[in-house]
């Protein structure tokens, strides 16, 4: 999420990679700290657990929401544009935490990261 924030103060302008369909999942920072304590705690070693509250942003959404924070346009943008990492914004990333939320009675209570991004609890870089 830095480095799309980064890339839009740079540029003037969010952009999403390709059709802006792909998913990202996200989490809060202290949902994600309770869960890493609950792992720490009670999950056995090598056990698996997924720190996901969003299962799916779309890239559209999450470079509107940047787009809103720092009142700029939102425009579609090509991998290439973002460097290395614009192949990874191009991929398609849906993620559950179901699982997690079974076997650890564990359940996300802060806002999610475009409600964050829309409110200011985001840290936003200046």
């Amino acid at each position: 999420m830095d480095l799309l924030i980064a890339a839009a103060q740079k540029t003037g302008v969010s952009a999403y990679v390709g059709d802006s369909t792909q998913r990202w999942p996200a989490v809060n920072r202290a949902d994600a700290a309770r869960l890493f304590r609950i792992a720490l705690e009670d999950a056995a070693p090598g056990r698996v657990l997924h720190a996901v509250a969003d299962t799916g942003n779309t890239m559209r959404s999450l470079a509107e929401a940047i787009g809103r924070t720092l009142a700029v346009p939102v425009t579609s943008a090509s991998p290439d544009d973002f460097g290395v990492i614009g192949q990874v914004f191009a991929l398609d990333m849906p993620s559950s935490s179901e699982l997690t939320r079974q076997r650890f009675s564990w359940e996300p209570a802060h806002p999610s990261l475009i409600a964050d991004l829309d409110t200011g609890g985001y840290p936003i870089p200046r």
